[in-house]
């Protein structure tokens, strides 16, 4: 008894603890997460960096004149020497999806900036969770793991967490039910070679085929859903020219199951050792997070076609990943 008592006392502690954010990259993800956090009220101190420094100290006097609308907070415009104390690292630097653009299409743009702001960090001293929001997301958060020299765990790409709430609204508006009550999963790369997870959909519990037997889906309705969350992004940067409040929730989800010791399952891009049948990879898939970082990952058992769709999408990532390494 006392022993579990001990351990109930820790984990408020871990729960209760000052959390000092870091951003990277004020451009609209950053700028999105950052007021997130603000009325999310679970993060204490959020410093913004930005190699335009105006810029970043414009978005902290602005989330700062919010301060009477929400929770106490301290927010400035910093520097790489912040990183020192920081529980966590978000890095939204980089160059946005351009129309037309696919997400790997990005690497080459990205991968020469991402060593440069590893490394900057590690100089401060940094010790804390790395999470990388910039695409291609899962070869980014592999490069941050390898620059960095930190354990995996300490290093998450926010993988396909974006894909599987896009994936849960468009279930919850077919069948009238609220999103939170929708279990299901959006696996592999974060891009074009993701897959829906079909064989582990549930409703309230019940199985997707059971949930309403007048309402049963055709494979072709079941496609036609996937395709919508596939291209969301497409679609969402077609008419406005970026994507931003969505990645900024979940972004803020994250950093929330990180803040409060969670031990959440969120799919998001992690390292493989072994997991799938795979090796030396970061990709999407459920994993559970806490003030630790990534305590482990969540392995589904996949039907014959999921096992194909994912092993394609690994190689597509693993390809890429070596385009750098």
């Amino acid at each position: 008894m006392k022993s579990i008592e001990t351990s109930r006392r820790n984990k408020t502690l871990i729960q209760s603890k000052s959390m000092k954010v870091v951003i990277i990259g004020a451009g609209a993800v950053g700028s999105s997460y950052a007021y997130a956090l603000l009325n999310q009220g679970f993060v204490r101190d959020l410093v913004i960096i930005d190699l335009n420094h105006q810029k970043a100290e414009g978005d902290a006097i602005d989330l700062l004149h919010g301060m009477p609308f929400s929770s106490p907070m301290n927010i400035w415009a910093g520097t790489y020497e912040d990183c020192k104390n920081a529980d966590l690292v978000v890095n939204c630097a980089g160059a946005n999806q351009a129309p037309g653009e696919t997400r790997l299409d990005l690497l080459e743009k990205n991968a020469r900036i991402f060593k440069g702001i590893v490394e900057n960090v590690m100089k401060s001293g940094f010790k804390g969770i790395f999470l990388v929001a910039t695409n291609p997301v899962d070869v980014l958060a592999y490069a941050t793991w390898k620059y960095s020299g930190l354990p995996h765990q300490q290093v998450i790409g926010s993988g396909t967490v974006l894909d599987t709430a896009r994936f849960r609204y468009l279930l919850a508006e077919k069948f009238k039910v609220d999103s939170r009550n929708i279990h299901a999963y959006i696996l592999g790369e974060h891009g074009d070679s993701s897959l829906p997870v079909w064989s582990h959909v549930t409703i309230g519990g019940k199985p997707l085929v059971q949930f309403d037997e007048n309402k049963i889906p055709t494979d072709a309705e079941l496609e036609e859903t996937f395709i919508k969350v596939r291209d969301a992004a497409y679609e969402i940067i077609k008419r406005k020219g970026a994507t931003y409040y969505g990645i900024g929730m979940g972004l803020a989800r994250i950093t929330k199951a990180i803040a409060k010791n969670e031990d959440s399952v969120l799919p998001v891009s992690a390292l493989l050792s072994g997991e799938y049948g795979h090796a030396d990879v970061y990709v999407g898939v459920p994993a559970i997070i806490n003030s630790s970082g990534i305590r482990e990952l969540v392995e589904l058992k996949l039907n014959e076609v999921e096992t194909k769709q994912f092993n394609t999408s690994i190689g597509i990532l693993k390809d890429f990943i070596s385009k750098i390494f």
